[in-house]
């Protein structure tokens, strides 16, 4: 019952078409019981009666009757498939935007492949009972009823004896629903779980193709697909238990007239007329029998698709606004960590973090692999949010930010480059569409992409691959720099935004950076020690803790992590360790 008052909801705005739709299908009902009465008036008053002169008038009666039936029916159609396709086009509107405002812990834990099959497989058969199950429901049941009081007219054991068939087909028609259901649940399971292995092998197909995994990439994919193969013949299998003996049923309709209709013409209790009239609507009921099987399992496809759509607009982000009228003053860039800790879970990422920095100073972390370098500064735009202690931004807690507005006055350059399929200017001015291309060409100039750039086929104007396809993994870091710095923000993260670039343009790069924001607090997530010597304040995590804080000179004294690392980058400790302190 869910499932309907929420789809009603969605379509509430369309309810004075759907009224109409049913209206014409009321209609096109009581014109298909015009031509069997007509058909009954020519055998007993044209043929046994020798009414000649009627014929034309009565298959003219037809006739009309017949055009304006299809006509209507042409009408009904089209609005319920214009009611339809309204529907799943705000409906696709709604889980899209409603995928914006989810946070990273629920894409985290969802796979794409699945929340693909909610925009497609799943809308499908939401579709598909807006633009046929619910007229096709409605009109059985006006066809049964107008039938049924044209049948009790003509006569009644006759229709009595049609009768005795329906308690039988309602049983099998509730088993039917009954042990349905839960295929189609397994049914669109599954088929999220094909769709992921098919969406992670066309993304990951050029790691694919270097391990020449070809072979394990298909057998895991036939192994999904002749699972989802599987659980569609369990259904199916369910069909064959009970639809042979509803279609059995349903066509001994036709046996049960002509039999008992035919005795009763013989003994003068039934006109051949109205056995052939009654003959007519004998459709009524043979039609909603032998259709309801069909239409319980487009109700109970429909029902296990609606339940994965509802449970993704149910999802709630754990990361939003948190009063009612949140901060929306313009940030300068003061960040401060008080005593934070953050866990995924119960994995404790981070423990006890606490330092400060001041407008336009540089702060950064390293550490191994794994420390936590890359969560600490994903708390900062509320990516995710602390579990112990506070951020602060200009001396607010980011809890009290707007989160859109905060995330405004912040540029982050991620570690996994994510480019969009479109031109080099399009995702470098991704953050500010309407930025001039002078100021996106002084952007590409700092990152220092301007160069390779301007040597594409088309320059800005060139369109890029999906995720950067054809560009190479250094080239790809440089515009996403790009991106971050024409965002012109407060704050500005660069998580180990160079790490596949050579030395000599990563000097570059400091060097046009140290220079264009002066202004921005920047927060340098890297393991060359080239890339974070300059900073303001560097901090060592290690296991989610800091462990070294200072300035390079400071730390180089120190026999921790950040002097191994560096005698282990520059080579010759001794000599250059002691050229760096004096």
């Amino acid at each position: 019952m869910e499932s309907f008052k929420w789809i009603w909801n969605i379509a509430r705005e369309y309810r004075y078409r759907i009224l109409f739709g049913l209206f014409l299908i009321v209609l096109i009902t009581a014109l298909n019981m015009v031509n069997p009465y007509v058909s009954g008036q020519i055998v007993d008053r044209v043929i046994e009666g020798n009414e000649k002169e009627l014929l034309i008038k009565l298959i003219s009666i037809m006739a009309i009757t017949t055009l304006v039936r299809s006509l209507l029916r042409y009408l009904q159609q089209l609005t319920f498939e214009n009611i339809s396709q309204n529907t799943v086009f705000k409906l696709r509107m709604i889980i899209y935007s409603k995928l914006q405002e989810l946070d990273f812990e629920f894409l985290n834990k969802n796979r794409t492949g699945d929340i693909m099959a909610r925009m497609t497989g799943d809308l499908e058969a939401v579709r598909h009972f807006f633009s046929f199950v619910i007229y096709a429901v409605f009109e059985r049941c006006i066809v049964l009823i107008f039938g049924l009081v044209m049948l009790f007219r003509t006569n009644v054991p006759l229709t009595l004896a049609l009768l005795t068939l329906t308690p039988a087909i309602g049983t099998i028609a509730f088993r039917l629903a009954k042990e349905v259901r839960p295929a189609f649940f397994a049914i669109r399971e599954q088929f999220a779980r094909l769709n992921s292995v098919a969406q992670e092998n066309i993304s990951g197909n050029r790691v694919v193709k270097a391990f020449a995994r070809e072979s394990y990439e298909i057998e895991k994919f036939e192994k999904e697909n002749l699972a989802f193969k599987e659980k569609n013949m369990q259904a199916a299998r369910i069909w064959g238990k009970h639809l042979p003996f509803l279609e059995v049923l349903a066509g001994s309709l036709s046996v049960i007239n002509l039999l008992i209709g035919g005795i009763m013409v013989i003994y003068g209790r039934l006109s051949l007329g109205q056995l052939v009239m009654f003959n007519g609507y004998a459709w009524v009921l043979n039609d909603p029998m032998r259709m309801a099987g069909w239409l319980i399992n487009d109700i109970q496809r429909f029902a296990a698709s609606s339940v994965k759509i509802i449970s993704l607009l149910k999802a709630e982000p754990k990361v939003k606004n948190t009063l009612p009228d949140p901060v929306e003053e313009e940030i300068t860039g003061a960040v401060e960590f008080k005593n934070v800790s953050f866990s995924y879970g119960e994995e404790k990422v981070l423990e006890d973090i606490s330092f400060s920095a001041k407008p336009g100073q540089t702060i950064a972390i390293v550490g191994p692999t794994g420390s936590g370098k890359s969560t600490l500064v994903s708390l900062i735009p509320r990516f995710y949010d602390c579990t112990e202690g506070e951020v602060l931004i200009d001396g607010k807690n980011v809890k009290e930010y707007d989160l859109r507005h905060l995330r405004s006055g912040i540029a982050v350059a991620m570690q996994d480059v994510f480019l969009f399929s479109d031109t080099i200017e399009g995702n470098i001015a991704y953050g500010e569409p309407e930025a001039p291309m002078e100021k996106v060409e002084w952007a590409a100039g700092i990152a220092s992409a301007s160069d390779f750039i301007t040597q594409m086929p088309e320059g800005y104007d060139t369109i890029i691959g999906e995720r950067g396809v054809g560009l190479s993994g250094g080239q790809k870091q440089r515009m996403a720099l790009a991106r971050a710095i024409l965002k012109d923000p407060a704050i500005l993260i660069l998580d180990d935004t160079t790490s596949s670039v050579d030395v000599e343009t990563e000097f570059e790069i400091q060097k046009m950076l140290k220079s264009a924001l002066k202004n921005k607090t920047t927060f340098i997530i890297a393991h060359r020690i080239s890339s974070v010597k300059n900073a303001d304040l560097i901090l060592v995590l290690d296991k989610g803790r800091i462990v070294e804080r200072g300035k390079h000179d400071q730390l180089l004294k120190e026999n921790g992590y950040y002097r191994k690392v560096y005698e282990t980058q520059v080579g010759d400790f001794d000599n250059s360790a002691a050229k760096e302190v004096v």
